[in-house]
This record gives C-alpha cells, structure tokens and sequence, in this order.
C-alpha cells in the first residue's frame, strides 16, 4: 500500500482524507467479500462457473484458497442419488471436506447433476441415470481443466457417485490422477421398485437418517454433532426442496442382478473406503470388485463409521488424513 501522508498534507485535510481512506476499504471489503469470506480454516474463494450440457444449466462451483491453488490440485465431486453437492461443504468446525482440501491448496469442485440441487430440471426423472450423470461429470471435468489448465484432476465420489464417478473414470482414465470411491454402491440394493420418474414429497424432514441412529430413531450423538446434523438438513431444505429424478435411484434401489461399478476398467489409482457400520455395504462383492480393479488400489475400512463417513465423528478425521495422503501421493 502506497505511503497515504507526508508533511505536504495540510492538517485540517486529514479527517477529510482519512474518511476516503476507510470508505475505499470498506467498498474492497465488500467486493472482495462477494467472491471471498473467511471460516474457520482460513479464506477460500468460492465461485460459480456457468456450464450448460444437452440444453440444461448445470451448477457447477469451485473452492479454493484466496491465496491461489496450486494448478495442478483439482478435485472433482460427484454427489450421491439422494441429494446434491452441498454434503460435501458443511462449514462447520473442521467437517467441511471442500475446506479441508482448501486448506492443502486444491482447488475443489462442486458439481449437481442435472435435475438436482441447483442444477437446472429436467422433464424426464428418469435420464439422469448413472450413464448421463457420468456424461455431466466429463463436461464439467472439460471445463475444469480448461479453466485451470490441469493436464488431469482428482475425481471423488460418494454412495451413488461411485457409480456415476466410476463410469466416467472407466471412460477417460486420461482425464484423471485418481479415483476415490467412498461408500461404494457396487450392485442393486434390491429394496424396492421404482416406478416414479421423481421423488415429489418432501425430503429433508428425513435427511437426519444418513447418520446413524439409534434403537428410537434418533440421531446417535455419540457420531454425530447436532450442529453437522442440522447444517446437512437445512442444505437439503434449500437446495434439494424441489422433485427430484428417480433414474439414480432405480439403479441403486433395484434389483441386485448386476454390478454398478465397472471396477474391471478402473485403470487408475484407485481408494476405496468405507464405514464399517455401513448398513449398505456389501463385503464380498468388495472383495471382488477389488480384486478385479487394474488400477493400483488402496483400500481403507474406518471401523466406527457409517454411511455419512466424512460426516460423523470420530471418523471425518481419520477420512481427511487417509484422502489427503492418497492425494498427495498421486
């Protein structure tokens, strides 16, 4: 900053000067703060990339260090068939995961496939299926490496966005550093049958059951923080208020005749991690899902967690620092 007063300034124009001084301030605070604002951890900056495929307006947004990421940390997200991107960006105390690789210089981005969260709708609930969400993934995965000028990125996906991540990465392995699976959806969990093209209820009076519970239906304080629980369903009452397409859910809720992940064309390194008290996990067919994995794998089982790993406590810490390290590592 430029030196503001040297004798040459009158006395009786300093109250004067000193008032412009603080009103330009004030105006950068305010501008700077519009794309940039502090937390916890430090500043990021958060920002919202126009991106349009097959006629739809996806939402798609970064986080980054205001100090500047290095180029080469890009880590994409893909959601699960639920709700959309904002689990993964709950700001509060350390859970933010988005912060947290922020925080270790990445740029992280956070992408809703369409129809959900603030992505634009769509007429049919069925086509947003695990192929056209792993379609959404490549253009937005374009962008990012056009905008950053990456050579490749990091993709991470969660409970549905295994399925979605898995086919895109089994499609442009070029395109990637790595793949990490966390609570991998690896077949039909055969729980019901879905023949509406949208989830038209409400949803977020039932978002608090992604953690674990107790034998009375309540939350388990004991692994999860009331604060986390309340920031996650109040993110699904504003983002994901709205019907959502059932094609994701047709896949994951169907029948167990198939795998969802195409695990024997992973041809990248690859982290597959769950909880182990992870109601939906299937220990066989991970076991074999490994074994058939080409890629170099890292397999990581978090013995106190659930669903909501990165989430819940204990875990979300040990989540960070085991993510972190296969990051660095690739």
């Amino acid at each position: 900053m430029p030196y503001l007063c040297s004798r040459a300034i009158k006395t009786n124009l300093l109250p004067s000067l000193l008032r412009s001084v603080f009103a330009v301030l004030f105006l950068a605070a305010g501008i700077i703060g519009f794309a940039t604002y502090a937390a916890h951890a430090g500043q990021y900056r958060v920002v919202e990339h126009p991106l349009e495929r097959n006629g739809i307006q996806l939402f798609l947004q970064s986080i980054s260090p205001a100090a500047g990421a290095m180029p080469e940390k890009q880590i994409l997200f893909a959601h699960g068939v639920a709700f959309s991107s904002h689990p993964f960006d709950v700001d509060y105390k350390d859970y933010s995961l988005a912060r947290f690789l922020a925080d270790h210089g990445y740029t992280v981005w956070l992408l809703d496939i369409a129809g959900f969260g603030r992505s634009g709708k769509v007429a049919d609930g069925f086509m947003p299926n695990a192929d056209y969400a792993a379609q959404d993934l490549n253009a937005a995965a374009d962008m990012v490496l056009s905008l950053s000028k990456a050579k490749k990125l990091h993709l991470f996906g969660w409970s549905w966005g295994t399925v979605t991540a898995s086919r895109f990465a089994a499609r442009h392995p070029e395109k990637l550093r790595s793949l990490t699976l966390c609570a991998p959806i690896l077949h039909g969990l055969g729980l019901m049958s879905v023949t509406e093209p949208f989830v038209t209820q409400e949803v977020w009076p039932h978002a608090y059951k992604d953690f674990r519970l107790l034998p009375n239906g309540a939350v388990d304080p004991q692994f999860a923080e009331s604060e986390v629980v309340r920031l996650y369903t109040a993110g699904v009452k504003r983002y994901d208020n709205h019907p959502i397409p059932n094609g994701g859910r047709r896949e994951v809720f169907g029948p167990k005749d198939g795998p969802l992940i195409p695990a024997g064309k992973l041809e990248l390194p690859v982290l597959y991690i769950w909880g182990a008290q992870d109601k939906f996990m299937d220990a066989p067919a991970l076991r074999r899902a490994i074994a058939a994995t080409p890629g170099a794998v890292r397999v990581e089982v978090l013995p106190d967690a659930g669903h909501a790993l990165f989430l819940e406590r204990p875990s979300h810490e040990r989540f960070h620092n085991i993510l972190l390290e296969f990051l660095e590592a690739h």
